[in-house]
């Protein structure tokens, strides 16, 4: 299991560590005023209606299907993977061209200060086109990366994505050699020249094509023969579509609630002096934020959702229990401390990766980023709890839950957006962000102790986040004060910034690492020593 997910999160890092340099590098070339925001936009609608669409559905609810298909067919589930690909290919390529059809009004949906604005909103709605077909390409590759992840192999899915990265840092590096950065060449959504955005459209969307292409060779090694299959009738498809019908309603729902934060966050953007509070600053923050998540969690629970849904379809709770137990407090272990990190370090961690839109937007981006850190405890919850249901092909629950997350997410950012200043509105949609999750959390975890029919294992679960959490409080105190003192000897340049990021991150997981080995937490404990042990020590 920890090799498993060793090796996913490997893939993970590099892949979001890379995705830094590409966010980074559309900051410079696009910057944070309209022209990113109408960038921005079109980037994130593909993702969007992908998720909306079957998205949901293909991240969760198959790994139980494909188990079970595998455990019971004669060619071990080949044929049923086949037609879940064709199926899906077929739902896409409908789906993207529809899409095409309809970008004016998905441009509009998404934000009425570009749609409003006839260059923003045209130069959106050319990017959307070009960006749209990379949902087919999407769903190709999660699909292959869910039958190898349920044949036991993790890393093609995680390392894969990396193709995609370094694909999109060469076409924005040939812009920013063709037209310079937004700063230096002040272009706009008026001046942007039609061959800037044929570059960034055609390269943003050959980093996915190579990018799902990359699976085959993978695919192949594992003895699986990609065929189309067009025979769905009878063959447990509609099983699993009904199973994945609560989970596109549940990604509709999450999706709802973020439409809402998106059409707030972008009111503010035609302001110039409030650069890096709009919507970009909040994309680009929430992707630093999402980087653990990604890293330990995500890859963990990879790695474990087939050993739970075998536990599931053999009715086995305590099993299940047990390695759901087993997820929080291993998860934990690092997400507790990193989100007291993005706290303390918010604002060189922003400024050190985009500081080229200005030290200024590059300061709000950051209070972004600690407003966000601490609601990355019960993200990370509820990811791991949420995956007890998926493993009972349960996805009615999560829809319920999602509902009530997305509703407090959108009213609590409407509170912001009306009743804080310009400046901090978008940082307190951060902060509901989280708050929205805590109350997940507790929602979820009731239904599932009584899915369960007993105790999750709740008081040892909680006593090992508590005790994490205070060995974090000192060590965000004295790695955050050391960051402010060298920021303010230095500045917030380069320089300033990574020895600022460097010496307080290196104090705060120092005195962690020491609180929390006084105080004799378990988990960490045994992280310590497989490490050693792997050391031969």
């Amino acid at each position: 299991l920890l090799k498993s997910s060793a090796v996913m999160a490997a893939g993970t890092m590099v892949s979001r560590l890379t995705g830094f340099v590409r966010s980074a590098m559309i900051v410079s070339a696009l910057g944070l005023a309209l022209l990113g925001e109408s960038f921005q936009i079109a980037y994130q609608l593909p993702t969007m209606i992908y998720i909306l669409t079957v998205g949901g559905g293909l991240n969760s609810v198959f790994v139980p299907q494909l188990v079970r298909a595998m455990k019971d067919d004669d060619d071990g589930g080949e044929a049923y993977a086949n037609r879940l690909l064709t199926l899906v290919m077929v739902a896409l390529g409908v789906l993207t061209v529809l899409g095409m059809l309809a970008a004016p009004l998905l441009v509009r949906a998404l934000s009425n200060p570009v749609a409003s604005d006839p260059a923003a909103n045209e130069t959106a709605v050319t990017f959307t086109r070009y960006f749209l077909p990379s949902i087919f390409f999407m769903g190709v590759h999660v699909v292959m990366g869910q039958v190898l992840n349920a044949r036991g192999r993790f890393g093609a899915m995680m390392w894969t994505p990396v193709l995609n990265n370094i694909v999109i840092i060469v076409t924005l590096g040939m812009f920013l050699w063709v037209y310079g950065t937004a700063a230096d060449s002040g272009m706009t959504v008026a001046t942007i020249p039609e061959e800037g955005k044929q570059l960034l459209g055609v390269g943003i969307l050959l980093g996915l094509v190579v990018q799902s292409l990359a699976m085959i060779p993978y695919l192949r090694e594992t003895g699986f023969r990609l065929r189309l299959r067009f025979d769905w009738r009878g063959h447990g498809l509609g099983k699993a579509a009904m199973l994945a019908k609560w989970t596109i309603l549940f990604v509709l729902a999450n999706q709802a609630g973020a439409l809402v934060v998106i059409q707030l966050a972008t009111a503010s953007v035609t302001d110039t002096d409030l650069a890096g509070t709009g919507y970009s600053a909040y994309a680009n923050a929430q992707l630093i934020w999402g980087l653990p998540q990604a890293i330990i969690t995500v890859s963990l629970m990879a790695a474990l959702l087939p050993r739970i849904s075998r536990s599931a379809s053999e009715e086995d709770g305590g099993a299940v229990r047990d390695d759901i137990s087993q997820g929080l407090r291993t998860t934990a272990v690092a997400i507790v401390p990193v989100s007291f990190g993005f706290v303390a370090l918010g604002i060189p961690m922003c400024t050190l990766i985009f500081g080229s839109s200005g030290t200024g937007a590059a300061t709000n981006m950051g209070y972004m980023l600690m407003a966000f850190g601490l609601g990355l405890i019960p993200y990370s919850v509820q990811y791991v709890v949420l995956r007890a249901f998926y493993a009972y092909e349960d996805t009615r629950t999560p829809f319920y839950n999602t509902v009530i997350v997305a509703v407090v997410n959108a009213a609590a950012s409407g509170l912001c957006y009306l009743l804080l200043p310009s400046r901090w509105a978008v940082v307190g949609m951060a902060a509901s962000y989280g708050l929205a999750y805590v109350i997940g959390v507790g929602i979820a975890w009731r239904r599932l102790r009584k899915r369960l029919g007993g105790d999750l294992d709740g008081a040892r679960v909680l006593r090992t986040y508590a005790r994490l959490c205070i060995a974090s409080v000192p060590a965000a105190l004295l790695g955050g004060a050391a960051c402010y003192a060298i920021s303010q000897a230095l500045g917030q340049g380069v320089v300033g910034s990574f020895a600022a990021l460097i010496a307080g991150g290196l104090l705060l997981f120092g005195v962690f690492f020491v609180a929390a080995r006084k105080m004799r937490i378990e988990e960490v404990n045994s992280l310590v020593g497989m490490v050693r042990g792997r050391l031969g020590r």
